[in-house]
This record gives C-alpha cells, structure tokens and sequence, in this order.
C-alpha cells in the first residue's frame, strides 16, 4: 500500500512584467526553483495594455518552454521560419536544444488573454542541452484528451497519464506528467506520481486542499504547493470543498548544477559564455 505525498512548502506568486512590458504572475523563479522546474508564469488579464506587447525575438538554449493557452491568441515565429498559431486550449512544448530565437506576439487588441509558460531544465548528459537541434511539440485543443468523472470534475491530459489515458506530448527526457485539473464542489481527486519525482500544484481557481486525510493543507487561488514524496509515496490526493481548478505538474530531477543569465540555463559560466557568444555571432 502506498502512502500519499504531503505539502512541504505553500508559495504565492510574484507580480512581475516582462517580454515587451507584459504584466504577470511569477510563481516559480531563481528563488524557489524546483527540479527539473526553472520558472512558472501565469499570465491571465483582459486588458490590453498589460499584454498587447507580447515578447519579441528573444534567444534560448539549454531548457525546454511548455506554453498552455486558456484564453486568447498567441502568434509563434522563430528565425527559422517557423511559424504558428497557440489557441485556447492549445500546448506548445519547445526543446531549445542548443539554440532558438522566437517571438510569442498576441493575435488580439481586446479580451481575456491567459495561460501559462513553465520552463524545464534539460541535461547535457542527454545532449539536450547545447548539441540537440530544436523542436516543437505544437498540440491543439482537439488532441488533448479529457477525462470526465462520474462526478461531473474533468482532468485534461496535457502530457504523461491519468489512469488509462495518455497525454499527446511525448519523447521528453524529465518523463513529466502535465494535469488540467477542476473539480466540482464536494470532490476528490487522486494521481499516480514516480517515485523520485519532483511534483507541485497550482491552484488558479478556488481553493483546494493537499495531502494524506490527516495532514491536509489549504491552497487558495494564485498559490503554488510543493508535494514532497518520500520512499513509497507515490500518490497525491486533493479535495475540494467549494470547487477549483489547479494544474499538476511532475517531473524527473535533472541533478546538475544551474547556470543561468536570462534565457540561457547551461552548468558552467564558460558554458554561459559560450551561448552569449554563439548568439551574438549568429551560430544559433
């Protein structure tokens, strides 16, 4: 019999702005990293000034983007000629391998814009880092599965699986299980996670609670729970009085030491120097 993971640790997020002046909400970042995981955006307002801006070219290498609309347009471009639309409902899952340079611009002057942009470590003992030529994983709405519970709670299948149903991304190195979870009032809900994995939750809608029956702790919205799992915990379970929403993301640690200056996150500050280097001097 397994035993459930419990909350270590219950953040909120920052207020931060960044690309071309958008205005989000920083939930993991330099301070709070969690392996494999470097950082956490959500982004969600309906007012255009706090995102018409966008993010334009701008260079990456050595990590993975995983970008996942709920509401808006968001226009992909890269110097390779590239090109692509992320809808509501839509992932784009992006290896920089060893070197990117795209744009993510909003299609739309008025309305909701939200989402989230997660950004995960990858290792250079897997040559992810800085030889593995970039790709992308750009998954529509259609393609993501939804399991709907007798209960009336629905859980979309980003990446990795809930129960019997796996998730469209695939062939990505930290193995991650990537959950769009809601849950009506009154429900539970309870997933699978590797032993070894490095697991948390966002709430951004509602509140919820975490842990084993006896030890569980309240996430409201705009919070970030940290699911530490010792030896044989291998599960997690939520309940949710009033109802909410919340994201559950797991993944293998890379265990290797972090470099990083903006959009480059090597091991070494050589390393670092080099990427500056092979940017400046158009090897990307």
């Amino acid at each position: 019999m397994t035993s459930v993971r419990k909350v270590s640790k219950i953040s909120s997020g920052t207020p931060t702005v960044d690309g071309g002046g958008v205005s989000l909400l920083r939930v993991i970042g330099q301070n709070n990293r969690l392996d494999p995981f470097l950082m956490l955006d959500e982004f969600r307002s309906d007012n255009p000034d706090d995102y018409i801006e966008g993010f334009p070219s701008h260079p990456h290498r050595g990590f993975e983007t995983v970008t996942y609309m709920l509401a808006g347009i968001m226009e992909h471009q890269d110097h390779k000629g590239n090109k692509g639309l992320l809808t509501p409902g839509s992932i784009q899952w992006m290896t920089a391998g060893r070197g990117i340079i795209h744009s993510e611009m909003p299609k739309q002057e008025n309305g909701l814009m939200q989402g989230f942009q997660l950004w995960i470590n990858a290792s250079i003992g897997y040559y992810y880092k800085i030889t593995f030529k970039p790709r992308y994983q750009d998954i529509p709405p259609e393609r993501i599965p939804v399991v709907s519970e007798v209960n009336g709670s629905k859980v979309k299948v980003l990446a990795g699986k809930y129960k019997d149903v796996t998730g469209p991304v695939s062939g990505i190195e930290t193995e991650p299980i990537y959950l769009d979870v809601e849950l009506v009032p009154g429900s539970t809900f309870s997933e699978e996670i590797p032993v070894g994995h490095s697991a948390f939750v966002y709430v951004f809608k509602g509140s919820c609670k975490f842990g084993p029956s006896q030890q569980q702790r309240e996430v409201g919205q705009s919070n970030m729970a940290v699911l530490d799992g010792g030896a044989g915990e291998t599960s997690m379970e939520a309940f949710s009085e009033k109802g909410c929403r919340f994201l559950l993301v797991s993944a293998k640690p890379i265990n290797e030491p972090i470099e990083q200056y903006g959009p480059f996150v090597m091991n070494t500050k050589q390393e670092l120097m080099q990427a500056f280097d092979d940017y400046q001097n158009g090897r990307f």
